[in-house]
């Protein structure tokens, strides 16, 4: 039986959206004032075996007399009393039984007279810890810091997940807590180093915080796989259609479709000249082509010359040589051909896409000459040879922490130039995707499930998932929304992280079972957040801007109810900010050394073959 004390006050209206409870009086008000503030918990009598929980959403008060007599407030040499009355509004969210089982719901709604208690600690213990299927621990009560808040871990990592928050919400720390308790970091400590475990979390890092939050001591025995633009290796290679000609070709160009066609032509031809044991190569296969030859094959197509004597009709070289079989010279280095001429001794015209090629010859030669993009045009393995076809399952080990063993890798994006930004975020989510479809079905013809889950981590996902944008955001967009339509039933979720909500691709929202959102100030993501909640109270979703650090409001399929929580620090933490502004405004003037700085920066942008 439950164990309420004394009630407070009694409910004088009931509908399903709203109850409203008339507190017993100014005493008693006093007496539980802590209880009563919005976001609280009350318990009110629904029959004689049933209580509704509901969740405090406004609380009023107001004059009903003033009478002369003893009291504390003098007005005009009399002192005068002043009573009040005080209503509390709530929203009922589910229902509690003599035997404290909690079921989301109201079954029945109480009538007016019914009465309305404090919820007790040990009740919310009760319904937010000791309930869970799959208790994963997300916090504690904002309400009642005493209380652990647990939510279902199953619904919570086997479908997606949004986190958002304005900047200085806590953002990244609560990212990181997440993450860090899910793979059994605690003060750093890991409490998994006995035994390896199967799971695995790929972070985009925009701006490299989160590996202090996963780098341990040596005896905890936590591997993280750390790729940055020096250790990841991302051959261009196993790029698709859509991630090459997004890479090479500007759509916007008036030959844009000549660009496309014989780019397509010379990547299919040199997979084929690179891969002569294979069948059925297609422009999207992923085996290795060289990039240097393609490029070598536009230069000639884009300077060639057909020989126009009698019987000829083919390219025609400065030697007299006639071309038969491109693929035969054009690949293998820049030809001298024929002068174009109208004479009928020399006569030549210049080919089909004479000149065409220029601005697509010079952005092939530029990205490749850039050594920021070394990771991905000519990649290496340790003993410094490229990386082929036979390559690609190490390719793919690397983000799925079967290379390095472990349950954690970061995909450093913060050295890597925004114009290719999409097309590595859509490369490596796509190859993920791909793993999780291929192994999950090779599970399934033996009757059993896949065994690997995968999620995501999309920090800042408005920067390369944007609600609306260019073509340049195309091919991730397209990738990380298949993942969000599809991904769940191969074993691969995604955690949607970013500080402006509203600027996110829609169809991601939309596929997000479960939403975490810290402090919002702007009034455009605040009004998004709560069109995507159906099940959210206007009272409980106006507390977005007035959320502390650390604090969230989380719903969805996980926890059991819209849920006000506060997330415990990680440790160690993510190094979100790096400077103490306050002390730095207030010290003394110094010497700053850009030699050190500008060498660093040139050694990175310069840096060597």
């Amino acid at each position: 039986m439950l164990e309420l004390g004394a009630p407070i006050g009694c409910v004088t209206d009931s509908s399903p959206s709203l109850i409203r409870i008339e507190i017993s009086g100014a005493e008693e008000f006093e007496k539980h004032k802590s209880k009563l503030g919005v976001g609280q918990y009350l318990l009110i009598a629904s029959g004689n075996s049933l209580h509704l929980l509901s969740t405090i959403t406004a609380v009023r008060a107001s004059h009903t007399e003033r009478s002369h007599g003893s009291g504390d407030a003098e007005v005009g040499g009399e002192v005068e009393a002043v009573a009040f009355r005080f209503q509390v509004d709530t929203q009922p969210i589910g229902t509690l039984s003599d035997e404290s089982e909690f079921t989301r719901g109201s079954h029945s709604l109480p009538v007016p007279t019914e009465f309305a208690y404090v919820t007790p600690p040990e009740v919310l213990s009760s319904i937010f810890s000791d309930q869970i299927k799959s208790p994963f621990p997300l916090g504690t009560l904002s309400i009642a810091p005493e209380v652990r808040f647990d939510i279902d871990g199953d619904r919570f990592f086997s479908k997606h997940v949004a986190v958002v928050g304005s900047t200085g919400s806590g953002k990244s720390c609560a990212v990181a807590k997440i993450l860090q308790t899910v793979v059994g970091i605690e003060s750093k400590a890991n409490s998994h180093k006995a035994a390896q475990k199967n799971a695995h979390i790929v972070i985009f890092d925009i701006h490299a915080e989160y590996a202090a939050a996963f780098r341990l001591a040596d005896e905890e025995s936590f591997t993280l796989n750390l790729l940055d633009v020096d250790t990841l290796r991302l051959p261009y290679w196993l790029m698709n259609a859509q991630e090459l000609e997004e890479m090479f070709i500007e759509s916007n160009e008036l030959n844009s479709h000549n660009q496309v066609s014989q780019f397509r032509h010379a990547v299919v031809r040199n997979k084929c000249r690179h891969n002569p044991g294979l069948s059925n190569v297609s422009f999207d296969s992923p085996v290795y082509f060289s990039v240097d030859e393609v490029v070598t094959y536009l230069e000639n197509m884009n300077s060639e010359v057909i020989g126009k004597l009698p019987d000829e009709g083919k390219p025609k070289l400065a030697d007299g040589t006639l071309i038969a079989d491109r693929d035969a010279y054009y690949f293998n280095a820049a030809q001298s051909f024929v002068v174009s001429s109208t004479a009928a001794a020399t006569k030549a015209s210049n080919g089909p896409f004479h000149g065409e090629f220029d601005r697509l010859i010079l952005r092939l030669r530029t990205r490749l000459a850039d050594p920021r993009l070394r990771f991905l045009f000519y990649p290496q393995k340790a003993d410094g040879s490229p990386l082929s076809t036979g390559d690609f399952a190490d390719v793919v080990r690397q983000f799925t922490g079967y290379l390095t063993k472990s349950n954690v890798s970061i995909v450093d994006l913060s050295g890597i130039p925004f114009e290719v930004l999409s097309i590595v975020v859509s490369l490596i989510s796509r190859m993920i995707f791909d793993f999780g479809f291929h192994y999950s079905k090779s599970r399934h013809v033996g009757g059993q499930v896949s065994d690997v889950p995968i999620m995501i981590v999309c920090e800042e996902a408005h920067n390369y998932v944007p609600r609306s944008g260019g073509a340049q955001y195309d091919s991730s967009r397209k990738s990380i929304e298949r993942i969000a339509k599809e991904g769940r039933k191969y074993g691969v979720t995604l955690m949607v992280v970013s500080q402006r909500p509203s600027e996110v691709s829609e169809t991601i929202f939309s596929q997000c079972s479960n939403f975490i959102a810290l402090r919002l100030t702007n009034s455009v993501d605040q009004s998004y957040i709560k069109s995507l909640l159906p099940d959210l109270s206007a009272g409980i979703g106006d507390l977005l801007p007035n959320l502390g650090q650390g604090e969230f409001l989380t719903v969805g399929d996980a926890p059991l109810m819209p849920t006000v929580g506060r997330f415990a620090l990680p440790v160690p933490e993510p190094h979100s900010r790096s400077v103490n502004y306050l002390q730095e405004w207030n010290a003394g003037w110094r010497e700053v050394n850009f030699d050190d700085v500008i060498e660093r920066w040139r050694g990175k942008m310069l840096a060597a073959s």
